[in-house]
C-alpha cells in the first residue's frame, strides 16, 4: 500500500477530502519521522510499536567477492505488532492454513 492508497482509503472511510486527509497523513509521518530521530519511542496501542535500536557493528560478506567486509554499527527502526494486530494476523494465518 502506497501512501496514496492510504489516504484515499481513508478518505473514503470518514467520508473527508482527500487533500485534507492528505495533509493529516503528512503531518502525522511528518512526527513520527522526527520522534524517531530524536530517540523516542512511538506506540500506538493495539497496533504496534516504532523505536530505533543500535545494530552492533559486525563482519558482513562482499557477495561478489566473498571477501569479508567490516559493517560499522547504525541505528535501526523496529517494528513490534501489538496484541490486536498480532491476534488478528494470527487468526488470518489460521483461516488460510485451514481450508474448509
Amino acid at each position: 500500500m502506497t501512501k496514496r492508497d492510504l489516504v484515499t482509503r481513508v478518505a473514503e472511510d470518514v467520508g473527508m477530502a482527500r487533500a485534507d486527509v492528505a495533509k493529516v497523513v503528512e503531518g502525522v509521518i511528518d512526527t513520527l519521522s522526527s520522534s524517531l530521530v530524536e530517540g523516542e519511542r512511538w506506540e500506538l496501542r493495539g497496533f504496534g510499536v516504532l523505536e530505533t535500536r543500535l545494530r552492533a557493528p559486525r563482519v558482513g560478506r562482499n557477495p561478489r567477492t566473498g571477501e569479508p567486509v567490516d559493517v560499522p554499527e547504525r541505528r535501526v527502526v523496529s517494528f513490534r505488532p501489538g496484541k490486536k494486530l498480532a491476534d488478528r494476523l494470527e487468526r488470518e494465518d489460521s483461516r488460510k492454513a485451514d481450508p474448509v
